[in-house]
């Protein structure tokens, strides 16, 4: 019989494609949700039988074990980019994170992936601090986890060229003020990579007996700089909206009021101090010696954003996906 992976956060962005990937492989595949009727083409992502929701809330324990039952192998993908009411930084990226860990512990499991960020660290922006705890948390019940660190994640339903497309969308209305922020001068540095490669990277993690108890950062083929990929969506999407340059000591507090704002609404926010305070450092692979790169885990064969962005990007053009390309912007 093959392997029982459970995973939790399975029904977001990266966690679909997780699913996918571990049922490509031939695994059972457990998800644990908090509302399982609301995954039902989870089902979908693989054979008859092959993929099972079950119901778990990361805040009681009990229901955490109850998922863990038979489980070979865990992956833990529960994460928020901006806060809302309970779910925070805290009770998700490190509360969360030990709860299960110490679920996994405790029933002998010892195949344990956690998907981090790069840039986790105890000192900086809120987000990368409490992801931090949240690997020392992991490691500290399990040694033998597997730390995953992307940089920003692409694909058709991302939250970076998605945002940007749309903002550029909705900008290039208001052709007086509107433009893309570029905050502190777009100098930072990303290395984007597509969440089908994520993807790999987990399945590779939990069966690789090397990658016990080790950190792997994931970067794309290449870096870019913030400014890099704005100009890339302004091309993409054919919307010739100005780049307004945003010191940080602006966007900081710009940041901070549409943070408190949306936390209201039941919308994400278009930008958040927490987030203004993470440009502020690059995210590329090799910012930690002794880490190692989604390569050590086998998985080489990158995708590119040129190869996969314009492939849902275009919906944010003017007329659509068949619109004739123009010069670059």
């Amino acid at each position: 019989m093959s392997d029982l992976v459970v995973v939790f956060g399975g029904s977001g962005f990266i966690g679909k494609q997780v699913v996918r990937a571990l049922a490509k492989r031939g695994k059972r595949v457990r998800v644990a949700l908090r509302r399982p009727h609301l995954g039902y083409e989870l089902r979908l992502m693989g054979d008859v039988g092959q993929i099972q929701l079950v119901q778990a809330n990361v805040r009681f324990p009990e229901s955490i074990d109850r998922a863990l039952e038979d489980a070979d192998a865990v992956v833990n993908l529960v994460a928020v980019l901006a806060e809302k009411g309970k779910q925070n930084f805290e009770a998700l990226h490190v509360d969360a994170a030990a709860a299960i860990a110490e679920a996994v512990a405790k029933r002998g499991i010892t195949k344990f992936a956690h998907i981090s960020a790069i840039g986790a660290a105890p000192k900086g922006a809120k987000y990368a601090r409490t992801k931090y705890r949240g690997e020392r948390a992991v490691l500290e019940h399990v040694p033998s986890a597997t730390i995953l660190r992307p940089s920003i994640v692409f694909g058709p339903e991302d939250a970076f060229f998605n945002r940007f497309g749309a903002m550029a969308q909705t900008m290039s209305a208001i052709p007086v003020f509107g433009g893309l922020p570029l905050i502190g001068g777009g100098k930072t540095k990303f290395q984007p990579i597509f969440v089908g490669d994520v993807a790999d990277a987990v399945c590779a993690a939990l069966d690789r007996d090397d990658a016990r108890g080790r950190i792997y950062e994931l970067g794309g083929p290449r870096q870019y700089s913030f400014r890099d990929l704005l100009d890339y969506i302004r091309k993409e999407t054919q919307r010739n909206v100005p780049l307004i340059p945003l010191p940080f000591v602006v966007a900081q507090p710009m940041g901070l009021i549409a943070g408190g704002l949306f936390s209201i609404l039941p919308f994400d926010p278009p930008l958040t101090g927490d987030q203004v305070n993470m440009l502020k450092r690059d995210n590329v692979v090799g910012s930690e010696a002794g880490v190692g790169t989604i390569a050590d885990l086998g998985v080489t064969n990158l995708e590119s954003v040129e190869a996969i962005v314009p492939s849902y990007i275009w919906r944010f053009r003017p007329y659509g996906q068949f619109q004739t390309k123009q010069r670059a912007v």
